[in-house]
């Protein structure tokens, strides 16, 4: 009796089934083979059909509460740089890896180079390393509506995935005569906790988003003007940017060593509904070098900053606050992401399903290769999955489909990271040596990209 039930399981298994969700279309879903690769890691290689035909991919289960595996932010060795997702892996010593959120590939603002840097906020071996980008300044297809660049998916210290929301506080503080000035009033401040930092101590997609917003959400930008406030005989300038290739209309940046070599210029282009709009000319950029200001000038530069300096970068009622400091001042620049509990690795992306639900008017229409997160309900589990888009051998998916391919996987939460020609799967088996690709990049060989998801394997 036994061995006639497994029989009939098996059968079932390897012919595929229909597994209808309420209110969504049944589409045929299977795994065509399962492989226990280390330990708290299990790869399985699935088949689907979905409105455009045949789907192929992989799904990566990792147990999160596995002592043996770990989960952290792939990435290169600067902030605004990009290298390829097998690249990052075998440099950071992970078994596995995919790629993560949408970067800054390409620019229409002349003269203006694109800074490879990704949208959202980025936390590694819980540091922060760079914030979000105005909404308006995203890449990547165009979110569900209520979708911010703060959104992340990650990991906590308690080993526990979640979705979750990262913003930025930060302090510039000034010592010394500019408290005495009369400073605007202060914004309101986001809420508390996560990684912190200390500055002077230390892709393509299909239907791209156009940066424009509609007039109820342009409505709710702030007003373009830079937060200060005098404390303590100080001046406080609230930090608008963190390491990222766009800054607010009226705000102040920090840009430290980890930002890279990539020209500082794209932060002050475009505006906080409009990614395409000209760059501005009211510009200021200050130099401090372990808490003294060395140079004050109107052009944002380029190059290495060396470690145990800060660049501030401003733009309009952030640039005249800028132009306040003289060569000689002393200034203290704090930040960190804040956020509920305490993550230990994040990287952003947009969610398409919460708590089991996909978000109305998610895109169904339009097929892509695709990437993707997702946690399950106890947070246990994370799920990696790539989709593949090859001519003739898998179509790709929606962004509804990806979501509900998701939940049948396990996810409760689930984010899109970054797709078309960026959607890589690298791994590496026991008694290999390297990472390899394991999927079918869309271009044929994989791309260099801003970031990416790894796992890794501990005795």
């Amino acid at each position: 009796m036994v061995r006639e039930t497994l029989s009939v399981l098996l059968a079932v298994l390897t012919a595929g089934v229909v597994i209808a969700v309420p209110g969504e279309a049944a589409s045929p879903f299977r795994y065509t083979r399962t492989s226990r690769t280390w330990p708290g890691i299990v790869v399985r290689t699935f088949q689907a059909r979905g409105l455009g035909g045949h789907v192929r991919g992989e799904v990566l289960d990792v147990d999160l509460r596995n002592r043996h595996v770990a989960v952290g932010l792939l990435h290169p060795p600067a902030v605004a740089a990009r290298q390829p997702v097998s690249r990052m892996a075998a440099a950071q010593h992970a078994v596995a890896g995919v790629n993560g959120d949408f970067f800054n590939i390409s620019e229409n603002h002349p003269g203006v180079p694109p800074t490879g840097a990704a949208v959202g906020p980025e936390i590694a071996a819980g540091h922060a390393l760079k914030a979000a980008v105005p909404d308006g300044q995203r890449f990547g297809p165009l979110p569900p509506v209520g979708a911010t660049t703060e959104e992340v998916i990650g990991v906590g210290g308690d080993r526990t995935g979640r979705m979750t929301r990262l913003r930025l506080t930060g302090t510039i503080s000034v010592h010394g005569p500019l408290a005495a000035l009369p400073s605007p009033p202060r914004a309101p401040s986001p809420p508390t906790s996560a990684p912190t930092g200390d500055a002077d101590l230390d892709g393509e997609t299909d239907a791209e988003f156009d940066g424009d917003m509609d007039a109820d959400r342009m409505a709710a930008v702030p007003p373009p003007r830079a937060a200060t406030r005098v404390r303590d005989e100080q001046l406080r300038i609230a930090l608008g940017g963190l390491n990222q290739y766009a800054l607010p209309i009226g705000g102040v940046g920090a840009f430290t060593s980890r930002w890279g070599a990539v020209s500082r210029r794209r932060a002050v282009c475009g505006t906080d509904a409009v990614r395409r709009a000209p760059c501005s000319a009211d510009t200021a950029e200050v130099t401090v070098r372990r808490g003294v200001v060395t140079r004050v000038g109107g052009a944002i530069g380029a190059g290495t900053i060396p470690a145990g300096t800060t660049v501030l970068v401003g733009r309009e009622a952030g640039a005249d606050v800028l132009r306040r400091l003289r060569p000689g001042d002393r200034v203290r620049v704090t930040y960190r992401l804040d956020g509920p509990g305490h993550l230990h690795f994040a990287v952003g992306g947009f969610a398409i399903m919460r708590g089991g639900t996909v978000p109305p008017g998610l895109d169904n229409r339009v097929l892509a290769a695709r990437t993707a997160a997702g946690i399950s309900r106890d947070g246990r589990h994370l799920y990696l999955v790539v989709a593949d888009r090859r001519s003739g051998l898998s179509v790709g998916l929606t962004l509804a489909e990806l979501a509900v391919l998701l939940r049948r996987a396990g996810a409760d939460d689930a984010m899109n990271l970054d797709g078309g020609g960026s959607s890589t799967f690298a791994l590496r088996v026991p008694g290999e040596s390297a990472v390899s690709v394991r999927n079918l990049p869309s271009a044929g060989a994989e791309r260099a990209v801003a970031n990416g998801i790894g796992v890794f394997v501990r005795p």
